[in-house]
Protein backbone atom coordinates (compact mmCIF):
# COMPACT_ATOMS: atom_id res chain seq x y z
CA UNK A 1 0.00 0.00 0.00
CA UNK A 2 1.47 3.19 -0.99
CA UNK A 3 1.12 5.89 1.87
CA UNK A 4 -0.37 9.26 0.49
CA UNK A 5 1.66 12.63 1.09
CA UNK A 6 0.48 15.23 2.98
CA UNK A 7 -0.07 18.56 2.52
CA UNK A 8 -0.60 20.74 6.34
CA UNK A 9 -0.59 24.84 6.36
CA UNK A 10 0.49 25.94 9.34
CA UNK A 11 -0.84 28.35 11.56
CA UNK A 12 1.42 30.71 13.76
CA UNK A 13 -0.76 32.23 16.67
CA UNK A 14 0.15 35.17 18.30
CA UNK A 15 -2.42 37.05 20.39
CA UNK A 16 -5.42 34.81 18.93
CA UNK A 17 -4.47 35.92 15.65
CA UNK A 18 -2.66 34.56 12.32
CA UNK A 19 1.12 36.21 11.89
CA UNK A 20 3.99 35.05 9.63
CA UNK A 21 7.55 36.64 9.64
CA UNK A 22 11.11 35.51 8.34
CA UNK A 23 13.43 33.79 10.45
CA UNK A 24 10.81 34.16 13.35
CA UNK A 25 10.87 37.73 13.61
CA UNK A 26 8.92 41.11 11.46
CA UNK A 27 6.12 39.15 12.06
CA UNK A 28 2.51 40.57 10.03
CA UNK A 29 -1.52 39.94 10.55
CA UNK A 30 -2.56 37.28 8.14
CA UNK A 31 -5.88 37.25 9.64
CA UNK A 32 -8.42 34.83 12.16
CA UNK A 33 -7.66 31.23 12.76
CA UNK A 34 -10.36 29.53 11.84
CA UNK A 35 -11.62 31.42 9.38
CA UNK A 36 -8.29 30.30 7.86
CA UNK A 37 -8.07 26.52 9.01
CA UNK A 38 -11.67 26.31 7.81
CA UNK A 39 -10.37 27.65 4.00
CA UNK A 40 -7.90 24.97 3.85
CA UNK A 41 -10.27 22.16 5.12
CA UNK A 42 -12.25 23.06 2.04
CA UNK A 43 -9.45 23.21 -0.19
CA UNK A 44 -8.60 19.59 1.18
CA UNK A 45 -5.81 20.30 3.30
CA UNK A 46 -4.57 17.04 5.02
CA UNK A 47 -3.92 18.79 8.28
CA UNK A 48 -3.34 21.71 9.82
CA UNK A 49 -0.70 22.83 12.52
CA UNK A 50 -1.72 25.77 15.14
CA UNK A 51 1.81 27.04 16.74
CA UNK A 52 1.30 29.56 19.72
CA UNK A 53 4.72 31.29 18.61
CA UNK A 54 5.13 33.33 21.30
CA UNK A 55 3.60 30.92 24.21
CA UNK A 56 7.05 29.22 25.28
CA UNK A 57 8.95 32.85 25.33
CA UNK A 58 5.64 34.12 27.41
CA UNK A 59 5.54 31.15 29.23
CA UNK A 60 2.13 30.67 28.93
CA UNK A 61 -0.65 28.19 27.85
CA UNK A 62 -2.01 27.57 24.40
CA UNK A 63 -5.47 29.67 22.86
CA UNK A 64 -8.17 26.65 24.42
CA UNK A 65 -10.72 28.59 22.42
CA UNK A 66 -9.29 28.92 19.62
CA UNK A 67 -8.67 25.28 19.55
CA UNK A 68 -12.02 24.55 20.54
CA UNK A 69 -13.63 26.73 17.92
CA UNK A 70 -11.98 24.93 15.32
CA UNK A 71 -12.40 21.28 16.35
CA UNK A 72 -16.10 22.28 16.65
CA UNK A 73 -16.09 23.24 13.25
CA UNK A 74 -13.26 21.20 11.19
CA UNK A 75 -13.08 17.68 9.98
CA UNK A 76 -9.32 17.30 9.75
CA UNK A 77 -6.36 16.67 12.25
CA UNK A 78 -5.31 19.15 14.38
CA UNK A 79 -1.76 19.73 15.85
CA UNK A 80 -1.13 22.39 18.30
CA UNK A 81 1.93 23.19 19.85
CA UNK A 82 3.72 26.29 21.38
CA UNK A 83 3.84 26.63 25.66
CA UNK A 84 2.67 23.02 26.06
CA UNK A 85 5.22 22.16 29.52
CA UNK A 86 3.10 19.42 31.60
CA UNK A 87 1.03 16.07 30.67
CA UNK A 88 -1.55 18.26 32.65
CA UNK A 89 -0.86 20.72 29.28
CA UNK A 90 -1.55 18.04 26.61
CA UNK A 91 -4.45 16.79 28.38
CA UNK A 92 -6.18 20.45 28.07
CA UNK A 93 -5.54 20.55 24.50
CA UNK A 94 -6.34 17.35 23.54
CA UNK A 95 -9.71 17.66 25.63
CA UNK A 96 -10.30 20.59 23.78
CA UNK A 97 -10.36 18.76 20.39
CA UNK A 98 -6.58 18.85 19.33
CA UNK A 99 -5.62 15.36 17.49
CA UNK A 100 -2.36 15.80 18.42
CA UNK A 101 0.23 18.50 20.38
CA UNK A 102 3.52 19.42 19.21
CA UNK A 103 6.21 19.76 21.76
CA UNK A 104 9.77 21.61 21.31
CA UNK A 105 11.31 23.55 23.93
CA UNK A 106 9.77 21.34 26.84
CA UNK A 107 11.06 18.25 25.24
CA UNK A 108 14.42 19.56 25.20
CA UNK A 109 14.22 20.34 28.57
CA UNK A 110 12.93 17.53 29.62
CA UNK A 111 13.07 14.47 26.94
CA UNK A 112 10.75 12.53 29.35
CA UNK A 113 8.47 13.72 28.54
CA UNK A 114 8.26 12.47 25.54
CA UNK A 115 7.78 9.12 27.18
CA UNK A 116 5.00 10.41 29.71
CA UNK A 117 3.18 11.84 27.03
CA UNK A 118 3.58 8.72 24.54
CA UNK A 119 2.61 6.17 27.12
CA UNK A 120 -0.29 8.58 28.49
CA UNK A 121 -1.97 9.60 25.28
CA UNK A 122 -0.19 6.99 22.36
CA UNK A 123 2.37 7.60 19.93
CA UNK A 124 -0.18 8.57 17.61
CA UNK A 125 -0.10 11.90 19.63
CA UNK A 126 2.60 13.14 20.21
CA UNK A 127 4.90 15.11 17.80
CA UNK A 128 8.05 16.61 18.65
CA UNK A 129 9.33 19.80 17.08
CA UNK A 130 12.54 20.07 15.88
CA UNK A 131 14.13 23.36 15.11
CA UNK A 132 17.40 23.19 13.44
CA UNK A 133 20.28 25.64 12.60
CA UNK A 134 23.70 25.19 10.72
CA UNK A 135 26.81 25.22 12.63
CA UNK A 136 29.97 25.11 10.09
CA UNK A 137 32.33 24.40 13.61
CA UNK A 138 33.07 20.66 13.25
CA UNK A 139 33.31 19.12 16.38
CA UNK A 140 34.11 15.28 17.15
CA UNK A 141 30.18 13.18 17.55
CA UNK A 142 28.28 15.33 15.49
CA UNK A 143 26.70 14.46 12.07
CA UNK A 144 28.18 16.08 9.53
CA UNK A 145 26.32 16.81 6.19
CA UNK A 146 27.32 18.42 3.09
CA UNK A 147 25.65 21.05 1.64
CA UNK A 148 24.59 21.72 -2.22
CA UNK A 149 28.04 23.80 -2.10
CA UNK A 150 30.47 21.41 -0.82
CA UNK A 151 30.46 22.72 2.59
CA UNK A 152 30.27 20.77 5.68
CA UNK A 153 28.44 21.70 8.51
CA UNK A 154 25.96 20.09 11.88
CA UNK A 155 22.83 20.89 12.35
CA UNK A 156 22.16 22.35 15.93
CA UNK A 157 18.64 21.87 17.42
CA UNK A 158 17.44 25.49 18.70
CA UNK A 159 14.79 26.60 21.38
CA UNK A 160 13.11 29.55 21.96
CA UNK A 161 11.88 30.59 18.08
CA UNK A 162 15.38 30.13 17.30
CA UNK A 163 16.85 32.66 19.89
CA UNK A 164 18.68 29.30 21.95
CA UNK A 165 21.39 27.10 20.92
CA UNK A 166 21.41 23.81 23.01
CA UNK A 167 24.36 21.99 21.52
CA UNK A 168 22.43 18.93 20.62
CA UNK A 169 23.09 17.25 17.32
CA UNK A 170 19.47 17.14 14.85
CA UNK A 171 19.84 13.59 13.79
CA UNK A 172 21.21 12.46 16.99
CA UNK A 173 17.62 13.83 19.02
CA UNK A 174 15.67 12.93 16.26
CA UNK A 175 16.92 9.78 17.02
CA UNK A 176 16.43 10.23 20.38
CA UNK A 177 12.47 11.54 20.51
CA UNK A 178 11.95 8.17 18.07
CA UNK A 179 13.17 5.95 20.89
CA UNK A 180 11.35 8.21 23.51
CA UNK A 181 7.90 8.01 21.47
CA UNK A 182 7.17 10.32 19.71
CA UNK A 183 5.03 9.58 16.72
CA UNK A 184 6.04 12.40 14.34
CA UNK A 185 9.20 14.92 13.84
CA UNK A 186 8.34 18.69 12.99
CA UNK A 187 11.75 19.60 11.24
CA UNK A 188 12.05 23.50 10.71
CA UNK A 189 15.47 25.03 9.45
CA UNK A 190 16.19 28.57 10.89
CA UNK A 191 17.84 28.56 7.77
CA UNK A 192 15.21 28.89 4.95
CA UNK A 193 12.26 29.75 7.07
CA UNK A 194 10.26 32.51 5.97
CA UNK A 195 12.65 33.06 2.60
CA UNK A 196 10.45 30.83 0.13
CA UNK A 197 13.68 29.40 -1.07
CA UNK A 198 12.71 26.06 -0.58
CA UNK A 199 13.18 23.14 2.65
CA UNK A 200 16.62 22.69 3.65
CA UNK A 201 16.53 19.53 1.77
CA UNK A 202 20.35 18.54 3.11
CA UNK A 203 18.74 17.90 6.99
CA UNK A 204 15.59 16.91 5.79
CA UNK A 205 17.04 13.96 3.61
CA UNK A 206 19.20 13.21 7.29
CA UNK A 207 16.59 12.87 9.69
CA UNK A 208 14.25 11.10 7.21
CA UNK A 209 16.76 8.63 6.72
CA UNK A 210 17.78 8.26 10.44
CA UNK A 211 14.22 7.40 11.86
CA UNK A 212 11.31 5.46 10.80
CA UNK A 213 8.67 7.67 12.04
CA UNK A 214 7.10 10.61 10.10
CA UNK A 215 8.96 14.06 9.13
CA UNK A 216 7.02 16.96 8.09
CA UNK A 217 9.06 19.00 6.46
CA UNK A 218 8.82 23.03 7.40
CA UNK A 219 10.11 26.00 6.44
CA UNK A 220 11.00 28.04 3.55
CA UNK A 221 8.18 26.85 0.74
CA UNK A 222 8.21 29.61 -2.20
CA UNK A 223 7.03 27.04 -5.51
CA UNK A 224 5.16 24.27 -6.69
CA UNK A 225 8.33 22.54 -6.93
CA UNK A 226 9.60 23.04 -3.23
CA UNK A 227 6.73 20.88 -2.20
CA UNK A 228 8.32 18.03 -5.02
CA UNK A 229 11.46 18.22 -3.60
CA UNK A 230 10.94 18.09 -0.16
CA UNK A 231 9.11 14.39 -1.00
CA UNK A 232 11.27 13.57 -3.53
CA UNK A 233 15.04 14.64 -2.18
CA UNK A 234 14.14 15.61 1.41
CA UNK A 235 12.24 12.00 1.44
CA UNK A 236 9.89 13.88 4.10
CA UNK A 237 6.53 12.54 5.19
CA UNK A 238 4.69 15.80 4.64
CA UNK A 239 5.44 19.40 3.54
CA UNK A 240 4.07 22.01 5.87
CA UNK A 241 3.51 25.86 4.63
CA UNK A 242 2.19 28.52 6.20
CA UNK A 243 2.69 32.05 3.88
CA UNK A 244 2.16 30.52 0.33
CA UNK A 245 -1.40 29.60 1.44
CA UNK A 246 -2.44 32.60 4.02
CA UNK A 247 -1.06 35.07 1.15
CA UNK A 248 -3.31 32.88 -1.65
CA UNK A 249 -0.41 32.37 -3.48
CA UNK A 250 -1.49 28.43 -4.32
CA UNK A 251 -4.48 27.11 -2.88
CA UNK A 252 -3.63 23.35 -1.23
CA UNK A 253 -5.48 22.04 -4.08
CA UNK A 254 -3.21 23.71 -6.61
CA UNK A 255 -0.33 22.02 -4.60
CA UNK A 256 -1.75 18.92 -4.87
CA UNK A 257 -2.51 18.53 -8.30
CA UNK A 258 0.39 19.09 -8.95
CA UNK A 259 2.09 17.19 -7.25
CA UNK A 260 -0.02 14.27 -8.50
CA UNK A 261 1.06 15.28 -11.86
CA UNK A 262 4.20 14.67 -11.09
CA UNK A 263 3.66 11.33 -9.52
CA UNK A 264 3.77 12.02 -6.13
CA UNK A 265 0.76 9.68 -4.22
CA UNK A 266 -1.54 12.58 -2.71
CA UNK A 267 -5.06 12.53 -1.57
CA UNK A 268 -7.18 14.71 -4.00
Amino acid sequence: MVLTKRIIPCLDLKDGRVVKGTHFVGLRDAGDPVELARRYNEQGADEVVFLDIAASKERRGTIIDVIQRAADELFLPLTVGGGIRTIDDMQQILRAGADKVSINSSAVKDPDLISRGSERFGTQCIVVAVDVRRNYRMEPGRTPITLADGRECWYEVVTHGGSRSTGLDAVAWAREVEERGAGEILLTSMETDGTKEGFDIPITAAVSGAVGIPVVASGGVGTLEHFYLGFTKGKADACLAASVFHYGEFTVRQVKEYLAGRGIPVRL
